[in-house]
């Protein structure tokens, strides 16, 4: 009985730990996306579907091969995850006995607890890999739309297409893949817990520990700004990420914006 307690205790802490982190995290990506590296990313990603559209003849088939090799990194993640879904299909299906526990609950239904946790861990990370890589096909087709000419009259009444639409899509395909990757590390503890609650609640605070460090930027303190006070993309991304810098000054440490071509001050 005192084994079981183990698992009624140190699991749900541990997922709660993970849990916690996660919000915590958003919240820091909502309010401060400058201090992480999710938020710098989706910053920077849309100056570059900004600058590939704007030059689009120059630039080739570079955006669709930047693109491309998303959705192969996708495609990949995608294809483990539904094959882990078939190896834990077929585990839950044996009847492995629980034999190989250190501490816990040792019992079948538990086990078939774990597997299934393990199982939905996986079908998630496959579900959020396919819409990244649907996110991807779709930004590598709007990428090379004819912008300039759809801005041109008669068409630029009716606003077909516009840069930010085709980096929200970007972003999607991006945040999308990250919440798959993020299914593959939470699957880390629950592999642990097939041998006890113990291991798996330490797999929890080291994972939480070493995401912290992944997740968070220590060197880039500085908000890129906007070239021109006319830019849809920048200006409505910052009021989404709650920025109150105003557009076109560049805070940064340089003495030039590699982006706005102007000079930078100092913060």
């Amino acid at each position: 009985m005192q084994l079981k307690v183990l698992d009624y205790i140190l699991v749900p802490a541990g997922l709660l730990l993970m849990v916690t982190y996660h919000l915590w995290l958003l919240c820091r990506i909502v309010k401060q996306p400058n201090k992480t590296v999710i938020g710098i990313n989706s910053i920077n990603r849309r100056f570059w579907v900004q600058a590939m559209m704007e030059d689009a003849p120059n630039n080739g088939v570079l955006p669709v091969q930047t693109l491309r090799n998303n959705i192969m990194a996708s495609t990949v993640l995608a294809s483990t995850a539904i094959t882990l879904c078939s190896l834990i299909a077929l585990l839950m299906t044996s009847r492995t006995k629980g034999a190989f526990f250190v501490f816990g609950n040792r019992s079948e239904f538990a086990l078939s607890i774990k597997f299934f946790a393990i199982l939905v861990c996986f079908l998630v990370a496959f579900l959020f890999n396919v819409q990244s890589i649907r996110y991807y096909s779709h930004g590598s087709m709007l990428i090379n739309a004819p912008f300039k000419k759809m801005m041109s009259p008669p068409h630029h009444k009716q606003q077909y297409l516009t840069q930010e639409y085709v980096a929200t899509t970007v972003n999607r395909g991006s945040y999308f893949w990250s919440l798959g990757l993020r299914a593959f590390y939470f699957s880390f503890p629950l592999f642990l817990w097939l041998f006890g609650p113990i291991p798996m609640f330490l797999s929890c605070i080291v994972l939480v520990i070493m995401l912290y460090f992944l997740d968070f930027t220590f060197q880039f303190n500085w908000v890129v700004g906007v070239a021109g006070d006319d830019d849809p993309i920048l200006t409505k991304d910052d009021e989404e990420q709650g920025m109150s810098n105003a557009p076109g000054i560049t805070h940064c440490e340089g003495t030039q914006s590699a982006v706005c071509e102007k000079p930078c001050h100092k913060v």
